[in-house]
């Protein structure tokens, strides 16, 4: 959530600021800003609340002047409301200095009472504002320094870039707990939150690590820990082209996503499964140690917390071992029973998660090991894990996660077989079956995918229901829960995931004729249990969509919509059954006029608590 550009180099910073400001969009904001220096060392600030194209309208009205050092940002709010006024930049009194701010200052509060005290005065409702005033006070003609003290005195999560009219050639940076990468150009620097901002100026960058600030100017980049300490940091080559980050065609970026998956699976496979043989490379947990566990506890949020359930029925069927999963931002506030036996499991995309880092921090400091499941090559979670099995799913834009699911998914089952393996809990003979099974996956998602237009017709005829229902049993009970979730983020229709013997239970009272109800009915050993539950709902007029298996014939007389998946080994059926569920989430918020890409009120990535 929120973004962070900054610029310093011998171009006009405004429409560089902006062009990077929109790859970010993606993100989540409702507001947006921007803040330069220009040759006379004037500070000039512009935002406003809504899209990005606000603020370019404010810009037509009153241009800034060509400048070599500016700030930009687009806000998602948490203290106080979206407001041109609650915008960042934020100032000091003075006018001197601008931040930017990504984040939650925890300890605003009494910070703000105290530089009213000495004279501040406030115009906004942020936390971030606290900032610019704190630098200000503590500034003596040393700006490095002033951000120094002024960062010792904050408390929670954040990442700042700061920029002052006494110092028209550099730009300051900073985090703890929220992303902020430097990009490296040739006689110009960027600051960013993410890669796709600056994907088409640079491909060098650095990942500023916690606890770390950086002095930039045209020239150079300096970093330096927070107690001062300079430090060589290291300068990594962003590996995905920028082609990665457009559309290619596809009318949004989750379209193009979704029928990226097989592609993504099949390349990961080839890496992780080379002639048929497990490789985990970056596991980095000895066998040994993998043998001697004693309970494996995930931790995850959103979309990869349901990866995380349907990790939790692979690994208790092939490894025999308990298996529990927790959200994030709730195993933080309950004394988990965790152990040097535990192995915790942290699933993240971004691998910025505020509440899945706190998690594993918590983890740790029970004696548990950590392994992070993880998209992001070089993310906090990744570093602050024992271990790290990178899904190599490529770039992922669309607010609603689709590929990097999948990818979660099939890493879990890779885990799964490896776990299996150490400790003898399957026959070689299943686990044989099920690697070429897993191997024939991609294929099955592309015929999927074929069937678009199938699904299509199916979303557009019940696009026009207030309510759904998704009902699934045994290990596709995640899958409902997921396709419910993409349905509600992205059309803005409510939407529940069931257990579907949970029906009786209480959901059931909410069927009549003006609910759609989703079954993932594929054939399982729990199918005939199905097929009774999507029974009881046609006597009450439930408007049934199935999600079944190729060749079952008999399923169409039970609903009033079939769409097919191939046949597979159950415990496989994740992997194809959430596909024709992407699909239909994604036609019906079309369908309704929706935001596909930026549904409203959500981030792609959640790095405050």
């Amino acid at each position: 959530m929120c973004g962070i550009i900054g610029y310093v180099g011998p171009s006009d910073s405004t429409p560089i600021l902006l062009a990077c400001l929109k790859k970010l969009e993606y993100r989540g904001y409702d507001s947006s800003g921007v803040g330069v220096l220009d040759h006379h060392s004037h500070l000039i600030v512009r935002k406003s609340k809504g899209k990005i194209k606000n603020l370019e309208e404010v810009l037509k009205g009153e241009p800034l002047p060509f400048s070599n050092v500016g700030i930009s940002h687009t806000r998602w709010a948490t203290h106080g409301l979206p407001t041109d006024i609650n915008a960042h930049p934020h100032v000091n009194n003075a006018g001197t200095i601008a931040v930017v701010h990504n984040g939650i200052i925890e300890n605003y509060a009494p910070l703000r009472e105290k530089l009213k005290k000495q004279g501040c005065y406030f115009v906004s409702q942020t936390d971030t504002e606290v900032i610019a005033h704190l630098i200000s006070v503590l500034y003596k003609g040393d700006l490095k320094q002033a951000v120094q003290k002024a960062i010792a005195q904050l408390k929670g999560a954040f990442a700042i870039a700061v920029i002052s009219k006494d110092h028209p050639d550099l730009m300051i940076a900073a985090r703890v707990g929220s992303p902020l990468i430097i990009g490296l150009g040739d006689k110009e620097n960027y600051i960013a939150s993410d890669v796709p901002a600056i994907l088409d100026r640079t491909r060098r960058v650095i990942y500023l690590k916690d606890g770390q600030m950086a002095v930039i100017t045209m020239d150079k980049v300096d970093v330096f820990t927070f107690a001062g300490q300079k430090v060589t940091p290291k300068v990594d080559t962003v590996s995905f082209t920028v082609s990665a980050a457009q559309k290619e065609g596809y009318d949004h970026f989750m379209l193009k996503e979704i029928h990226e998956q097989p592609q993504g699976l099949a390349n990961m496979l080839k890496n992780r499964l080379p002639s048929g043989k497990l490789n985990l490379e970056g596991l980095d947990v000895s066998d040994k140690v993998l043998a001697s566990v004693k309970k494996i506890t995930v931790i995850a949020c959103g979309t990869a917390y349901h990866a995380g359930l349907v990790g939790k029925y692979i690994i208790e069927d092939l490894a025999r071992l308990t298996t529990e999963v927790d959200t994030s931002s709730e195993f933080r506030y309950r004394n988990a029973i965790i152990d040097k036996h535990t192995l915790v499991v942290a699933v993240s995309q971004s691998g910025e998660t505020a509440d899945t880092l706190a998690a594993v921090r918590e983890a740790k400091a029970k004696g548990a090991k950590i392994i992070s499941i993880c998209n992001v090559v070089g993310s906090s979670l990744a570093r602050e894990s024992d271990g790290v099995l990178y899904t190599h799913a490529g770039l992922e834009i669309g607010v609603a996660s689709t590929k990097a699911y999948t990818a979660q998914l099939m890493m879990f089952y890779l885990l799964g077989i490896k776990l299996a393996q150490v400790r003898q809990t399957a026959k070689p003979a299943r686990l044989k079956d099920l690697i070429k099974q897993l191997q024939r996956v991609p294929d099955h998602q592309k015929s999927l995918l074929e069937q678009k237009a199938a699904i299509l017709k199916i979303a557009e005829a019940n696009s026009h229901f207030g309510c759904f229902l998704y009902l699934g049993r045994n290990i596709n009970y995640p899958t409902a829960l997921e396709g419910a979730l993409k349905l509600k983020e992205i059309s803005y229709i409510p939407a529940e995931g069931y257990a579907a013997g949970e029906m009786k239970h209480g959901p059931i009272a909410l069927i009549d004729e003006y609910r759609a109800v989703v079954c993932v009915a594929v054939q399982s050993h729990v199918y005939e249990k199905m097929i009774s539950n999507i029974q009881e709902i046609r006597a009450r007029k439930g408007n049934v969509i199935a999600v079944a298996t190729q060749g079952d014939k008999d399923i169409a007389h039970h609903v009033d919509y079939v769409l097919t998946v191939p046949a597979i080994d159950e415990l496989l059926t994740p992997l194809l059954a959430i596909i024709p569920l992407q699909l239909m989430a994604y036609y019906v918020a079309v369908k309704r006029g929706n935001d596909v890409d930026q549904p409203r009120n959500l981030a792609k990535s959640v790095t405050v608590e």
